[in-house]
């Protein structure tokens, strides 16, 4: 398993115990809305028969029964209606104000507003039978201020909720993002210091070649791989730490980055560069910028299997330049545009997956640029494009 399949891995089981404990939650908080609903309905019950007990010529203790009414409800907002559901009006032909209970003075006084809150209660709950002996009236209850507040418990817990999860998400995946620069950088410098002793016996090798007299073609060549080993020792060693740029002349970097492929590369990838005539200052760091052209390349020649027609350009605008890397080979789909930057991401049967995700690193943490999939066919080929400000360039 990859970094990117660990990853996605932790992601989904964040994300699954999110649904769970927020699932709990959320049945458990409708578990005691409903109880507590069903426990109002009770008290508007046992008032109602309060109600119908004061109205029976059996009781004869009004006094008990007054106060089993005021001490059963005093939060549930109650209109009392006649058996077709209309208000009770008294003499002036106005809602009786008898036949509320817990509304405010302004509900009471103001009929389109009682009619709206009217409504509101039937949406509510279902209404319950007042049977008298002559009548028959409708009890319509609404739900207390303690339910109504409640309303939004299990939505602000969810939200609590999400945003922890997310806070240990966060600082999952950046420290263990943090964990695995570390191990790279690591890595990184081990290499450099490794390639170090034996890069230091091939010089002192070389020295005797010459003094043997030996073929000077050789020692031309060997002096030239003596010289990349010690560029690829130095890229190493700047891995994990920050990089000093120069003000140099990206076309001329290109061009060097070129000729160094082009000679070491197999005679069946045809290779073409197209490179303004004028010199272009960037800030750069020539061993990482040659480093990440190198891999887009090598990247360039695998996916073309050894064999097609790659081509670099180099454009520029009045802030930045484009260098755009083009090949022929099996190209990428949409989908793994981004995903192909990711540390442990390849196609290939062979390899860390390292490559393109050093020169976004390179590009975009080191130079503050930009390196993307512009375009990409299937079976057509792909285009890579780094983007550099241009220097003396702030925004």
């Amino acid at each position: 398993m990859n970094f990117s399949d660990e990853r996605n891995f932790s992601s989904y089981f964040i994300i699954i115990a999110v649904l769970v404990i927020t699932g709990l939650v959320l049945w458990n908080t409708s578990l005691f809305m409903q109880r507590l609903k069903d426990d109002e309905r009770t008290k508007v019950e046992i008032w109602v028969q309060s109600q119908k007990a004061l109205d029976s010529e059996q009781s004869d203790d009004y006094l008990e029964l007054s106060i089993v009414i005021g001490a059963t409800n005093n939060s549930i907002p109650i209109i009392i209606t006649d058996s077709n559901g209309d208000f009770i009006r008294d003499s002036l032909g106005k809602p009786d104000p008898s036949y509320f209970k817990n509304l405010s003075k302004k509900e009471i006084t103001d009929e389109e507003k009682l009619k709206s809150y009217l409504k509101t209660l039937k949406s509510e709950n279902d209404p319950i039978e007042l049977d008298l002996k002559d009548t028959v009236q409708y009890i319509y209850y609404g739900n207390s201020d303690i339910l109504n507040k409640l309303k939004y418990y299990p939505m602000t817990i969810a939200i609590i909720i999400f945003l922890l999860i997310g806070v240990i998400y966060f600082f999952f995946t950046t420290s263990k993002a943090s964990e695995q620069n570390k191990l790279w950088a690591g890595m990184a410098k081990e290499t450099a210091h490794q390639i170090g002793t034996p890069l230091s016996s091939l010089v002192g090798w070389n020295e005797i070649l010459k003094a043997e007299n030996v073929n000077p073609e050789y020692i031309v060549e060997i002096e030239k791989d003596i010289e990349r080993l010690k560029i690829i020792t130095e890229r190493f060693s700047k891995i994990g730490s920050i990089p000093n740029l120069e003000d140099v002349d990206i076309v001329e970097e290109t061009r060097n980055a070129y000729t160094y492929l082009q000679s070491r590369s197999s005679k069946l990838i045809n290779f073409s560069l197209n490179l303004p005539d004028k010199p272009i200052h960037v800030s750069l760091n020539p061993q990482l910028y040659s480093w990440t052209i190198e891999n887009l390349v090598k990247n360039a020649i695998d996916a073309m299997r050894g064999k097609g027609d790659l081509e670099i350009d180099l454009v520029d605008d009045a802030k930045r330049v484009f260098i755009r890397i083009k090949d022929t080979g099996k190209g990428i789909p949409k989908s793994k545009f981004t995903k192909i930057f990711e540390p442990g991401y390849t196609s290939k049967s062979r390899g860390w997956g390292l490559g393109l995700s050093l020169s976004k690193r390179i590009i975009e943490e080191y130079h503050l640029g930009k390196i993307k999939v512009l375009k990409s066919d299937i079976g057509k080929g792909t285009t890579f494009q780094i983007t550099l400000r241009k220097s003396g360039v702030t925004s």
